[in-house]
């Protein structure tokens, strides 16, 4: 029992750098939410949007006006992703992701490769942009 106390001040202290708070790095909160996804949490999956992000897939772009709406374009992804390259300038990142089944459904191309451009302010996603497969623009943005 004396012990309590200081396990719970380490993990309150854990839970205080959490991504998706406004001291998380954008990389992390891309990280936080790849994993989300591919553990079929489409709600922690949601919460690392804002309200109003943007979402652009293809010719369309949609606004997430609301928490539900998050969860719905979450649920609504076929594929989880192993990320296997990051690359940041300033508030955006791309990430690269291996394709693979989800928790919750099959994957339409298992094994592909997907790219998507972050915009991450104040620790959430504000802008999720899918990027055409083929081949990678050159660029001048560093690689994490």
């Amino acid at each position: 029992m004396r012990y309590l106390p200081a396990f719970l001040a380490v993990a309150i202290l854990a839970g205080c750098g959490s991504a998706g708070g406004h001291d998380a790095s954008p990389s992390s909160v891309v990280r936080a939410w790849s994993r989300a996804l591919n553990a079929g949490d489409n709600d922690r999956a949601a919460s690392l949007f804002a309200v109003d992000a943007k979402v652009v897939q293809g010719k369309t772009t949609t606004t997430l006006r609301s928490h539900a709406q998050a969860v719905f374009f979450n649920a609504s992804l076929p594929c989880a992703g192993r990320i296997v390259r990051l690359e940041r300038s300033g508030e955006d990142v791309t990430a690269t992701f291996v394709l693979a089944d989800r928790v919750t459904s099959p994957c339409d191309g298992p094994g592909q490769q997907a790219r998507a451009v972050f915009k991450i302010h104040g620790g959430k996603i504000v802008l999720w942009h899918q990027l055409p497969s083929g081949p990678r623009d050159p660029d001048d943005s560093e690689q994490i």
